[in-house]
């Protein structure tokens, strides 16, 4: 869910502005999943616009605070969140870890990469939410080291109903910066898209392990 929705606003506008959601309706992508899809999240590209990164650092680092209150360690998801992760982090003067979708195969075997203790309050850190299961892993990873996760944050959400039940099924708390319905609302107002392509991309959502460009 968003916590405001003046930032879910501004979060698309900027997300749009710098193309880390391209939409294509004529010329659908392909996920890894299979999924056919009319729109794509990369919100690594974030990373090299220093006033959009900056905006998300601090504004993530605030809610974070507002809603979860400040944690002892931060968590980034790998690899989309470890860059926005630390950055948020380094915001609230707080440690820093990453969780990788599972242990190496080699060294000291770590699925968590840094220090972080026993009963430590931890928020956890993500670029974008689809489903919510690699988000899931890693929470999952951090409560069997046993500390306490308070909760996740995530830039973007695609809003799927498989994503809410997910989280409620594994009882954590999401909150997004902003989501599907206030990026469809900000690109149909910029005209960066049409009213037949938001019917397209509406049409998308409501199913798209089924939906089909044609």
């Amino acid at each position: 869910m968003i916590f405001n929705k003046d930032i879910a606003k501004k979060t698309a506008e900027v997300l749009l502005q710098i193309n880390a959601i391209k939409l294509s309706t004529k010329q659908p992508f392909t996920w890894a999943s299979g999924w056919k899809s009319p729109i794509y999240c990369d919100n690594r590209i974030i990373l090299s616009f220093p006033p959009i990164r900056n905006y998300i650092r601090e504004t993530m680092g605030k809610e974070i605070e507002i809603l979860y209150g400040k944690p002892d360690v931060i968590a980034g998801v790998a690899t989309g969140a470890i860059g926005i992760g630390m950055l948020v982090a380094e915001y609230l003067g707080l440690p820093f870890i990453y969780v990788r979708p599972e242990a190496k195969g080699h060294g000291r075997m770590n699925q968590i990469e840094g220090f972080v203790q026993k009963g430590q309050n931890v928020v956890v850190v993500e670029d974008l939410i689809s489903t919510g299961k690699s988000s899931l892993n890693a929470v999952k990873a951090l409560k069997e080291a046993k500390v306490n996760v308070k909760g996740m944050m995530a830039i973007f959400s695609y809003g799927f109903d498989i994503a809410t039940e997910n989280f409620k099924n594994e009882n954590v708390t999401l909150y997004t910066l902003s989501n599907y319905e206030n990026l469809l609302e900000q690109a149909l107002e910029t005209k960066y898209i049409t009213q037949k392509e938001l019917e397209t991309l509406s049409d998308w959502n409501s199913n798209p392990s089924e939906w089909n460009a044609n």
